[in-house]
């Protein structure tokens, strides 16, 4: 049975896999080129871009529309965009490989690496691993929220499935402090005036992953030369929103759970890491690893497919097949990367419009699975 129902779902440059003319493929990609723009218009999302992955390369690329509605500059396939929440599979990669390199052990209470309590009042926290914040079954809310609402654990840790950005930021403090450096000269505050210094988790993960991978184009911090490469995030309307540039202590709280900054094309060659693995190295995980990170962990109540979570990634069940998944959402920005491990096939899509939610999840994604994953 086809996706679209489920969901809900109505139904650039030619890069080096090329469709035989005629071909299901091609006929695809046609509809999906003639599609977006109307969608953008009528959703006013000012613009959009996407990357279909095919054999596990980079088979088609295409921007649409623009970066800032103010300025009317034209969205390219160089365009940055926030990836949000999808910067967490990038994380859970490097946790894997520190795994992998026995730095850290996924069953191993995070309490272990440091004498600091991350909340103090609760003995639960010792049963807090890095295999249940890469789940999301920490038990921790998704963010903690403020004075009168101090950050608690709101059930046995490995109990069941509750999503945590909260528990992303704790394990990122736990690697940072097993192979990086802190600052505590340059310090901010977030929720509930907790305080956080700056690291150099930004260059951590540019060496040990985004380098090594090819990903040119992604990193924590907005381009050096010239912000013009980035997209805005825009309302509702597709009125530009305020957006500010992400500080050392912005990155330190919030890098592994949301902070990453890519386009489609970079996004698309982490997920042909993982779907088409290079020998391992120093920096790719073994093909064990491999297999443990995308194994379904916990399943996920009142998605509108059958739904699991891995190790930072979820996996919608559908038509005898695992689509492997995340996707990012903050205000006037959203994105989603998808992919068949077996079928070597996916696709990243990333758009600056507050409506953008609903062009992938309600208006683009069943077809998109259905006819490219």
């Amino acid at each position: 049975m086809p996706l679209s129902p489920l969901l809900g779902c109505s139904s650039g440059k030619q890069a080096s896999v090329e469709p035989k003319p005629g071909s299901r493929w091609e006929d695809s990609i046609a509809d999906i080129e003639k599609r977006i723009p109307q969608l953008l218009s009528e959703l006013h999302v000012p613009g959009f871009s996407i990357t279909i992955i095919k054999d596990a390369r980079i088979a088609w690329t295409k921007a649409f529309g623009v970066k800032d509605a103010t300025s009317n500059t034209t969205l390219d396939n160089a365009t940055v965009f926030p990836a949000q929440s999808m910067s967490k599979p990038v994380f859970a990669y490097a946790v894997m490989k520190l795994c992998e390199r026995r730095v850290l052990n996924l069953d191993t209470p995070l309490t272990k690496y440091t004498a600091d309590r991350f909340l103090t009042g609760d003995p639960r926290l010792d049963l807090i691993t890095a295999r249940r914040v890469l789940s999301h079954t920490t038990g921790f809310p998704n963010w903690r929220r403020s004075p009168s609402e101090p950050l608690r654990i709101n059930f046995t840790p490995g109990e069941k499935w509750s999503y945590s950005g909260e528990g992303y930021h704790y394990l990122q403090s736990i690697v940072t402090r097993l192979t990086g450096h802190t600052d505590p000269k340059t310090c901010g505050k977030y929720e509930e005036g907790y305080p956080v210094c700056a690291t150099d988790f930004a260059e951590y993960m540019g060496a040990n992953l985004l380098s090594p991978f090819g990903m040119t184009s992604s990193g924590y911090f907005w381009p050096d030369a010239s912000d013009e490469s980035l997209a805005r995030p825009h309302d509702k309307n597709g009125t530009l929103l305020k957006s500010a540039k992400p500080t050392v202590t912005d990155v330190a709280r919030y890098g592994s759970a949301g902070a990453l900054l890519s386009t489609p094309t970079d996004y698309a060659k982490f997920l042909i890491e993982v779907m088409d693995p290079k020998p391992v190295d120093a920096f790719r995980l073994g093909r064990d690893s491999l297999k443990e990170m995308l194994r379904p962990h916990v399943d996920v109540p009142g998605y509108p497919v059958r739904s699991s979570w891995a190790l930072g990634w979820q996996i919608l069940h559908v038509d005898g097949r695992d689509v492997v998944c995340h996707g990012g959402d903050i205000e006037g920005l959203h994105s989603l990367a998808a992919m068949s491990v077996p079928r070597k096939s996916g696709f990243v899509v990333m758009n600056n419009g507050e409506n953008g939610y609903d062009l992938i999840w309600k208006r683009l994604l069943g077809d998109l699975i259905d006819r490219f994953v």
